[in-house]
C-alpha cells in the first residue's frame, strides 16, 4: 500500500493506493460526520462493485443510499446529475451526509459537483475504479458535467475528503479503457518528468501486460505529480494548467465526434501529438522527439492519429476552450519532453499540426 499526500492546507487528504482497500472501510468510516453515506456509481460498476462496498460500510453501521446512474460520457449531464439530487431528496440526505462516488471519471466529476452544491456543500469521498481516475480525474477536485457545445463547461473546484484507488478494480476493466488510462499517465512524463518519461518507455509492456508492481508505480508517482502541481495551484491560475497537455486538442475531438464516440483518454492521446506536432512546427522538439512520442501512445494501444474535423471546425470547438483568455486560445506547449509550458499557437501552425496530425479514418477508429 502507498499513501501520496495532497497538501492543501485544512483542505488536504490523502490518496492511498493499493490493492484490497474497497474491503478496508475503516478509512472511510473514521472521515464520515455522521453514519449515514450515499454511494454514487453507474450500471456497469455496480454489478461489479456495489454489493460488496455496501455490505461492508453496514457492516460497520453505516446507513447506505445507493444511487446508479447510467453509464457513459453521453449522460455527464445536467440530466443525469438531477438524478443524484433525486435520491439524495427522496433519502432526505443532510449536510453531514457523505457521498462516496464509485465509479470512473464521469461517477467522480458529477459526484463531486452534486457534494459542491447539495445544500451548498457536503462532503465526499472518491474511490475511482478505472486507470484514468485513479492517477487524474479523482485527484485534486475539478469537478464538472458537459454541455453540447463544451466538455467541462459547467463544473465547481471542490477537493474530497479521501481518494482511494483499489487496483484490483483494474483487473475488471477492459483493454481499451485501461488504455484510455495510460494517456494520462504518459503526459506526466511529457509535461515536466522526463525520467518518468523514460520509465514508461522502458516499462511500456509491463504495463500493458499489467505487472503489479509497474502498475502500482505508475499509479503513485503520476499522483504524485499532481499533488504536487495541484498543491502549488489548486485553482488553476498557473502551473496546473500543464496538466491539460493534449485536452484543448482532445476536447475538441471529443465534443466534435459526440460524447462517448472516443474516451476521454483516446481524445487526450491524439490532442497530445498534435500539440507535440504544433511544438515541432515551433522548431522547439525534434523528428525523433515527436516519434518517441508516437511510439509510446501506439505501444500503449492509444490512437496517434486525430479524425480530420477541419481546421474551421476544431478552431471553433477549440474557442470554447476554458483556458480561452481575452478571446486567444492557450495551449500546453512542450519546450522539450519533459518541460512544458502555456502559449498561444498562430493560426498556420494549428493549421500544419492538424494537416499533419489529422485523418479520414481516425473516427471509425474507435467504436464505443
Amino acid at each position: 500500500m502507498r499513501t501520496v499526500k495532497l497538501d492543501l492546507g485544512p483542505d488536504s487528504y490523502d490518496i492511498v493506493i493499493g490493492r484490497g482497500l474497497l474491503a478496508q472501510v475503516e478509512r472511510m468510516t473514521a472521515l464520515l460526520p455522521q453514519k449515514r453515506a450515499a454511494i454514487v456509481t453507474n450500471t456497469t460498476v455496480a454489478a461489479l462493485y456495489l454489493a460488496p462496498l455496501q455490505k461492508a460500510l453496514e457492516a460497520a453501521g453505516v446507513q447506505i443510499i445507493p444511487i446508479v446512474l447510467p453509464d457513459g460520457e453521453q449522460y455527464k449531464t445536467w440530466e443525469t446529475l438531477n438524478l443524484i439530487f433525486d435520491g439524495l431528496l427522496t433519502a432526505r440526505a443532510e449536510r453531514k451526509t457523505t457521498l462516496i462516488a464509485l465509479g470512473g471519471g464521469v461517477v467522480g466529476d458529477m459526484t463531486g459537483f452534486a457534494a459542491a452544491v447539495y445544500q451548498r456543500g457536503v462532503p465526499f469521498i472518491q474511490i475511482p475504479t478505472t486507470l484514468l481516475a485513479q492517477v487524474d480525474s479523482s485527484v485534486g477536485g475539478k469537478t464538472a458535467i458537459n454541455h453540447p457545445l463544451g466538455k467541462n463547461m459547467i463544473g465547481s473546484f471542490y477537493q474530497p475528503q479521501l481518494v482511494l484507488a483499489d487496483l484490483a478494480s483494474l483487473d475488471t476493466l477492459p483493454d481499451r479503457e485501461y488504455s484510455a488510462g495510460l494517456a494520462e499517465v504518459i503526459k506526466y512524463g511529457l509535461i515536466d518528468d522526463l525520467p518518468f518519461l523514460e520509465w514508461l518507455e522502458a516499462n511500456i509492456e509491463r504495463l500493458m501486460g499489467r505487472d503489479t508492481d509497474a502498475l502500482a508505480y505508475a499509479v503513485e508517482r503520476s499522483c504524485q505529480n499532481k499533488a504536487r502541481i495541484v498543491g502549488e495551484d489548486e485553482k488553476e491560475h498557473g502551473v496546473r494548467a500543464l496538466l491539460n497537455l493534449g485536452h484543448t486538442f482532445g476536447h475538441a475531438i471529443e465534443t466534435g465526434l459526440g460524447y462517448g464516440a472516443w474516451l476521454h483518454g483516446e481524445a487526450v492521446a491524439a490532442g497530445m501529438v498534435l500539440a507535440a506536432r504544433a511544438s515541432y512546427e515551433l522548431g522547439q522538439i525534434t523528428d525523433a522527439d515527436l516519434a518517441r512520442i508516437i511510439k509510446l501512445l501506439d505501444a500503449a494501444g492509444l490512437p496517434t492519429m486525430a479524425p480530420a474535423l477541419g481546421y474551421e471546425r476544431y478552431a471553433a470547438l477549440m474557442a470554447q476552450d476554458k483556458k480561452v483568455d481575452a478571446g486567444q486560445i492557450k495551449f500546453i506547449i512542450m519546450r522539450k519532453l519533459g518541460e512544458s509550458y502555456m502559449g498561444t499557437l498562430s493560426p498556420e501552425v494549428i493549421a500544419a499540426a492538424l494537416q499533419a496530425g489529422c485523418s479520414d479514418d481516425a473516427a471509425a477508429s474507435r467504436v464505443a
